[in-house]
């Protein structure tokens, strides 16, 4: 009875749903399906013509390893933040929490042309590099490493979220037990803390990524034109070649790749949680 009477306020919701992202989607796969962009005939010859070439499947490559590393480097400064963080008072939590969610503030438009300035041969990274005594500046503009370092530090609350509420909740007393019992403060570490926040991790894993491999406007302005990643691609392809029915199957495509990741890493992540429980 209930459930049928929640029934009518599920409504919008499907509605809504159905409207903005199941149409889209079936409009997205069917033009990938087209032969013309008047879409009067249907054939895989778009999806053909993106395997058949491998500059346009390294570029997915590419484009999804780009991910991986910056999905570690997040990891790699988010998990020490968010473990000093659970540790610390109230008072210096809080500056922490402000600070790590400081960037979702600023329009990621001009996070990134700051860090143009940051990077930049004349930036802040060369001036002390230079100062310390080296020949030459580093070559971080429109470079893969800058992408990385950029991407890090605008996902990065994605990162250190999802681990923070999940440690957040992690009984002290496993800790305080674990170190009765002779374990020292790293040996905690490894088989107390990081094995029950491993869902923290994987969630945020999964948000990191997906946003890292679909920052047009980071990798664009940060890689440059030498650096083609696949949102760039989709953008050459639908605006600067018009060839929409093309661009639409690298999305699919794309689409489908992620979603693989995606789907792997919640598998990973549903273990964890049984472990966990356990």
């Amino acid at each position: 009875m209930k459930a049928a009477g929640d029934s009518p306020l599920v409504l919008p919701l499907a509605a809504l749903f159905v409207a903005f992202f199941v149409a889209p989607l079936c409009v997205l796969i069917a033009l990938s399906l087209a032969g013309e962009t008047a879409m009067r005939t249907l054939t895989f010859k778009n999806y053909l013509t993106f395997f058949s070439d491998p500059y346009h499947y390294s570029i997915l490559w590419q484009t999804l390893l780009l991910g991986v590393k910056a999905t570690l480097v997040c990891l790699a400064f988010g998990y020490p933040i968010a473990w000093f963080c659970v540790r610390s008072g109230a008072r210096l939590q809080s500056i922490i929490v402000f600070l790590v969610i400081m960037p979702i503030l600023t329009s990621v438009v001009v996070r990134t042309f700051a860090w143009i300035v940051i990077l930049g041969r004349q930036g802040v990274i060369n001036q002390i590099w230079m100062g310390l005594g080296a020949n030459e500046p580093l070559k971080l503009l429109y470079t893969e490493t800058g992408v990385i370092m950029v991407l890090a530090q605008v996902q990065m609350p994605l990162m250190v979220l999802p681990i923070l509420t999940v440690m957040s909740k992690i009984d002290q007393n496993l800790s305080d037990a674990s170190r009765v019992l002779g374990a020292g403060e790293w040996r905690t570490l490894w088989k107390v803390t990081i094995p029950l926040s491993l869902t923290g991790v994987l969630a945020g894993c999964i948000l990191t990524y997906t946003a890292c491999i679909t920052a047009f406007v980071t990798q664009t302005l940060i890689g440059g034109a030498r650096l083609i990643y696949m949102p760039l691609h989709i953008y050459q392809q639908a605006v600067g070649a018009n060839n929409w029915p093309f661009a639409a199957a690298i999305s699919v495509i794309f689409m489908i790749a992620v979603l693989v990741i995606v789907g792997i890493l919640g598998a990973l992540g549903r273990r964890s949680e049984t472990y966990a429980r356990a």
